[in-house]
């Protein structure tokens, strides 16, 4: 009998004494995110039987699309490693300037119920005439970049990008910044025909 107290003892003390050690203790760990490896930048010049040229990533796939409206110069540049699209459109001002970029304003601000913040930069490229606004848009929002661009005479297009998944700005951040970067070398790249 004292052989078995003294077993038990020795297990209870085994016991109590393996939940003190702090340092081997399990401790919850915040939700983490697969890493995301992305391709070197390079570009390559688009320019198609469109009123405008442009870089776009040696990564991605223009695609041509039917606009219902049977406007040419629809694209789709399409991401399919990142699962995002910039969905272009291209129109003719015809005297029409105003409400086209007042409508670009409206879909990037539609945004705002997700977004955490909007924030607008102009660009000014006087030299090559390609006059416009960027929209990145901040937080759980569809689209975290809008924007259009100008000559203030006869071209007007408009960009918006999307991903192909539910938006969490924490999880896209990296694909965002990255893709982000692209449109703001597509932008400084724009030329008219």
């Amino acid at each position: 009998m004292p052989m078995r107290i003294s077993l038990l003892l020795l297990i209870g003390v085994l016991f109590f004494s393996s939940c003190l050690d702090d340092e081997s203790s399990e401790i919850p760990r915040p939700r983490g995110y697969f890493r995301i490896d992305l391709p070197a930048k390079e570009y390559t010049v688009y320019e198609a039987d469109c009123p405008f040229k442009f870089e776009i990533p040696k990564y991605s796939i223009i695609r041509p699309v039917q606009a219902k409206s049977g406007e040419r110069c629809w694209l789709n540049l399409e991401f399919p490693k990142q699962h995002a699209t910039v969905h272009l459109s291209y129109k003719d001002i015809a005297g029409n300037l105003s409400s086209l970029s007042e409508d670009s304003r409206t879909m990037a601000y539609k945004h705002a119920v997700k977004a955490n913040g909007i924030q607008e930069i102009l660009f000014n490229n006087a030299e090559s005439k390609v006059y416009g606004v960027m929209y990145k848009i901040g937080g759980n929002a569809a689209s975290s970049a809008q924007f259009y661009m100008t000559d203030s005479v006869s071209h007007y297009i408009h960009g918006s990008l999307y991903f192909y998944a539910s938006p969490n700005a924490d999880s896209l951040l990296p694909v965002n910044a990255y893709l982000t970067e692209d449109i703001e070398h597509l932008i400084s790249t724009l030329s008219w025909k």
